[in-house]
């Protein structure tokens, strides 16, 4: 039997969801019935009424979808995909500026540990964070853990006073103006699309900056025939899909831990039930507070 068809005996078996962010290899998009990016996909963890989720990401996705629902079975292909930026922040740091400042509101991107979302007052992802921090009542913000996303809000909400962890994306933020003009000059009709985790010096040298999301819809609506792509190029296998004729040139690193989704992984752990997620009860309830905070804000 063809791993695809296991997969697909195994899920309705299961009564299983497959979930797949876009930086997942494209034979594991290929089989998910849903892809996006971690807006998307926390909203469908919510939503969900299967008994069982796969979730292939990395492993504060899984432990975001765990949060939302605290009596379902989530497993993922490989437990040992992790985000580096997703530790780049202490409680330390926080509860440091919470003493510090006054009307202090802490933000966190999703990208993070269950432990630093339960120490927020706020979720957000690169989709809604623009909107999310205007919604706010305080002065002050504290943007953890990426200050390249959290820069780049400072920008759009300047009435308000950012703080920083300090923390970035590697796969983002190694990327230099450098890279991106060097493949602007081979493509001069080439519009660049880039992702706000991001360096400032690579936002500025491009024409579009939004979530993965964001980018692909950009490119489908733009007028022109090539990108640039400065994010994970797992998003390829969307944007070649909904861009029939265009033609795309990533720059960015590949995001190894993404690709320890695997359709093996998939198939194993729905037919062992391995990889669960498997957290504590004050963990996810301290967690599950600012992540749906954030479902509201975002409507």
């Amino acid at each position: 039997m063809d791993i695809r068809e296991e997969i697909r005996a195994l899920k309705e078996r299961e009564q299983a969801v497959i979930l797949a962010h876009y930086y997942a290899p494209d034979e594991v998009q290929a089989i998910a019935d849903y892809v996006g990016d971690s807006f998307f996909l926390a909203k469908a963890a919510a939503k969900t009424e299967a008994k069982t989720i796969v979730f292939c990401g990395v492993h504060f996705m899984g432990e975001s979808a765990k949060i939302l629902n605290p009596s379902r079975r989530v497993l993922m292909p490989d437990l040992s995909a992790d985000c580096a930026m997703a530790h780049m922040a202490t409680a330390e740091q926080i509860l440091k500026l919470r003493e510090e400042v006054r009307d202090l509101a802490v933000v966190c991107y999703i990208n993070s540990t269950a432990a630093l979302k339960g120490l927020s007052d706020v979720i957000v992802t690169s989709s809604n964070a623009e909107k999310i921090v205007r919604a706010l009542k305080e002065k002050n913000i504290l943007f953890i853990p990426d200050q390249n996303l959290g820069s780049y809000i400072a920008s759009k909400v300047p009435e308000k006073t950012f703080y920083y962890s300090g923390g970035y994306c590697p796969v983002h933020a190694f990327l230099l103006a450098k890279d991106v003009l060097a493949e602007k000059k081979a493509h001069p009709k080439a519009e660049v699309l880039t992702h706000p985790e991001c360096i400032g010096e690579v936002r500025a040298v491009s024409d579009f900056i939004g979530s993965t999301a964001d980018i692909i819809k950009y490119a489908e609506k733009s007028g022109a025939d090539e990108f640039i792509v400065c994010t994970e190029p797992g998003v390829l296998y969307e944007l070649k899909a909904r861009c029939a004729g265009k033609v795309f040139y990533p720059v960015s690193m590949v995001c190894a831990d993404m690709k320890k989704n695997t359709l093996e992984g998939v198939r194993d752990c729905l037919l062992h039930g391995s990889g669960e997620v498997v957290m504590r009860e004050e963990e996810m309830e301290a967690a599950r507070r600012p992540l749906e905070r954030m479902l509201e804000l975002a409507k």
